[in-house]
């Protein structure tokens, strides 16, 4: 009888349905689980186009073909009769057995379902599953430092800024590479404002009586014109140093800032001055912290955003007709690099109020006697920048992707910036396109791989590209990882990523050996990976905008010397030379296990059949900072209660955490009790997971006025860490403090917890009434 009916089930419907399945839904609370079962033949719809199964058909009820076209034009009554009977009877077997079909309990106990379930499972349509260490073993046999070396060679450039004719031959390097790999290749244009030095003139400034001063370091996107105000030492410009100044008493209205590089970003120094009503910012590389020579310049840009800040929220293609606009991350104060030699001389002659404890340095921080004019002739001037593509396509779900991206611009030769990063992600491109050329390895998702444009302007080519696809990406892409500065040291190793790649990096450390034949775990990990090896992704890192932005989860890693940033960054000494100096030469050994490190966790997220993202680790977050804003609202409400009144209650905060733990944990039990052979299945499952991270992004704030949206990882006033430090300013009645603006935001964030946590929890019928 089966056999019958798959024969019947062939003739009437034209084609084959999919093996059985079934699908398991818990409730809000995890309780009363249902199974729903489909049933259909033991033949699998064929897997169309390079192996995507992403259209299996389980209709079964479409009209017989066979029954429509018998008997519309009889020549005799008793071919009619004949006929008749032949269709009744055959209706009638057709009826039964359809009938028999839909009549199946859905709710049959478990050694049924597993029963049925052997004795009809067929090809799934999958690509065949090659041996995870197989896989890793194919990396290690293709990917080496000797052919990384010659690489180096071929895309080392002393001269490549963005927009420039060498950053194009260098995407045109990368580009015939990825066509030599067999891979599917496009370009990206943009045209993008930029700031450069001045074409004519110089930057400037003067110092008391001193001779005046040029320095051909710049800082693009700084305010322009000409200042006058006493020099101010403001340490290393942190929010801390500036709040320390104020404790002083320190009058800071109009002051020139005088501050470190590192610590913090040149755009954060420049915010955190402004924010003290200054009129400009100096900053020089202190030989405490920088070895690299008294005449040294320093480059770079002061945008707090990423992308090109006049058209911020929406990407720069050509001719594109947007009203003038500008990103509320551009400065509206003055500021310059000068050398370590200029630093110090203004440093000698400064009177003032002594240091505070903790900062070293000259004795003085500056008196309004010690006045300093500076000029800023920047021009602004457009470019066109070109990213480079290419893909390796999925056999399974080929519109769902990893990106693996590395800016190839630099300010200078930008050895460690750039050349090591394109090579490394150039090699990668031909190590696993030859693994799914000739060795048999199909991945089950696809992996695009991309040279940008623009990275020392403020990642302004991956931002565009963001900005210009944002509806297309948020709902394919579901990782990004990064290979920009990934070798700058040989004796420290740090990840910056989403919380939902913590668990596949822990793997992949424990899988990825170093120099000295053990794990990168063993040798940077130690006993406690997370203290030892995370660190904040800051938003000058090229993966923030991809998870803080557009909601996809990213990772950024390096090596690193262990003690302090890599000194030669932005500046025109970041050569070959200098960062063998902080490896002993083993920069091609790094840039293998880099690479390595890169490519298990690209091709784990492509190989396995579920995405491997942990869920749980926002839950412990989520709960970490409600914890915080539960026990601050209090504490607010105790000590200023004309300001939130006890009618705010962090009740509906509290449940949104709950739904998303209760969501999270409900995931959790489909995987387990799912089919993943199922290719349809492993789909919704995996879209479920892709849906956390954008949805983490507030639906409530202009991506043009606060572009990093993202409540947990973001930054502006929308995220859980503003009303935590707003909650700070509350309580001791600092005039900028907003209570009315506090309770607005806390409901906003409140409803985004909540509607990340409905999204995952599934089909909206199934939900309950949470809040």
């Amino acid at each position: 009888m089966d056999q019958a009916r798959t024969t019947i089930s062939k003739i009437f419907n034209g084609e084959p349905h999919s093996y059985t399945r079934f699908n398991l839904t818990q409730n809000m609370e995890g309780d009363n689980s249902q199974v729903e079962m489909k049933l259909s033949s033991d033949v699998d719809e064929e897997v169309g186009g390079n192996g995507v199964g992403d259209h299996l058909n389980h209709n079964s009820n479409r009209k017989p073909y066979v029954a429509q076209k018998l008997g519309r034009t009889p020549k005799n009554l008793c071919f009619v009769a004949v006929a008749t009977f032949l269709i009744f009877v055959i209706g009638y077997l057709i009826g039964y057995l359809v009938h028999r079909n839909k009549d199946v309990s859905p709710i049959c106990p478990a050694a049924v379902f597993r029963a049925e379930e052997t004795a009809v499972r067929g090809e799934t349509g999958a690509a065949p599953l090659m041996d995870w260490d197989d896989v890793k073993q194919l990396l290690a046999q293709k990917l080496t430092a000797s052919k990384l070396d010659s690489v180096f060679s071929d895309f080392s450039s002393t001269e490549h800024r963005a927009g420039s004719a060498g950053d194009e031959g260098l995407g045109n390097k990368v580009l015939n590479r990825f066509k030599e790999y067999g891979m599917k290749t496009w370009t990206d244009e943009h045209f993008v404002k930029v700031q450069d030095p001045p074409t004519s003139g110089s930057n400037k400034f003067v110092f008391k009586n001193n001779p005046e001063e040029r320095p051909s370091g710049f800082l693009s996107y700084s305010a322009t014109g000409k200042t006058t105000g006493a020099v101010l030492y403001a340490y290393y410009g942190r929010e801390s140093d500036f709040r320390m100044l104020r404790d002083k008493s320190i009058n800071m209205n109009g002051r020139v800032m005088l501050v470190r590089a590192g610590r913090n970003s040149f755009a954060e120094k420049v915010a955190n001055a402004a924010k003290m009503n200054a009129s400009a910012v100096l900053i020089y590389p202190d030989p405490s912290d920088y070895s690299i020579g008294d005449t040294t310049q320093l480059f770079g840009h002061v945008h707090m955003g990423s992308g090109d800040p006049y058209t911020p929220g929406f990407p720069s293609f050509n001719h594109t007709q947007f009203p003038p606009v500008q990103s509320s991350g551009l400065p509206k104060i003055l500021a310059q690099t000068i050398t370590q030699s200029m630093g110090n001389t203004i440093l000698r002659q400064l009177t003032g109020q002594n240091l505070p404890d903790g900062w070293d340095g000259y004795n003085r921080l500056g008196d309004e006697g010690d006045t300093l004019t500076l000029e800023v002739n920047n021009v602004l001037t457009e470019k066109k920048m070109n990213n480079v593509f290419g893909v390796i396509k999925g056999f399974v779900d080929a519109d769902r992707y990893v990106v693996i991206g590395a800016q190839r611009d630099a300010w200078g030769p930008g050895f460690a910036a750039s050349t090591v990063g394109t090579s490394v992600l150039v090699e990668l491109a031909r190590s696993i396109s030859d693994m799914v050329k000739n060795d048999g390895f199909k991945p089950r998702r696809s992996i695009v791989f991309a040279s940008w444009s623009g990275g020392e302007y403020g990642s302004v080519g991956a931002t565009e590209w963001l900005e210009g696809y944002l509806s297309s990406l948020s709902m394919k892409a579901f990782s990004y990882i990064n290979l920009d500065g990934i070798v700058t040291g040989q004796s420290g190793f740090k990840v910056a990523a989403s919380p939902l790649m913590y668990s596949l990096i822990e793997k992949t450390l424990k899988e990825v050996k170093s120099n000295k034949a053990v794990s990168l775990s063993a040798q940077f990990a130690k006993s406690n990976w997370e203290s030892n090896v995370l660190e904040p992704l800051r938003m000058e890192n090229a993966a923030y905008p991809f998870l803080a932005f557009s909601g996809i989860p990213s990772v950024s890693f390096r090596f690193t010397t262990g003690v302090s940033d890599y000194q030669y960054f932005g500046t025109l000494q970041d050569t070959r030379d200098k960062l063998n100096r902080v490896t002993s030469s083993q920069v091609p050994q790094l840039a293998e296990m880099a690479g390595r490190f890169a490519g298990h966790m690209a091709l784990r997220l492509v190989h396995d059949h579920l995405l491997p993202m942990d869920l749980r680790k926002y839950d412990s977050i989520i709960r970490y900072n409600v914890a915080q804003i539960n026990g601050k609202v209090k504490n607010v409400q105790r000590v200023q209660p004309q300001l939130l009144p006890k009618a705010l209650t962090v009740q509906w905060l509290n449940s949104a955490s709950g739904s998303y733990s209760r969501a999270a944990r409900s995931l959790a039990t489909d995987i387990t009790n799912s089919d993943l052979e199922d290719i349809q299945m492993c789909r919704i499952i995996n879209d479920r997971i892709m849906t956390v991270e954008r949805n983490f992004l507030s639906p409530y704030v202009s991506s043009k006025e606060s572009p990093f949206r993202h409540i947990l990882l973001g930054s502006g006033p929308h995220t859980l860490k503003a009303l935590s430090t707003h909650l700070d300013a509350l309580r001791t009645d600092n005039p900028e403090a907003d209570a009315d603006l506090f309770r607005n935001q806390f409901a906003l964030a409140t409803w985004t917890i909540q509607g990340c946590a409905n999204s995952l929890a599934g089909d909206i019928w199934s939900l309950d009434n949470q809040i």
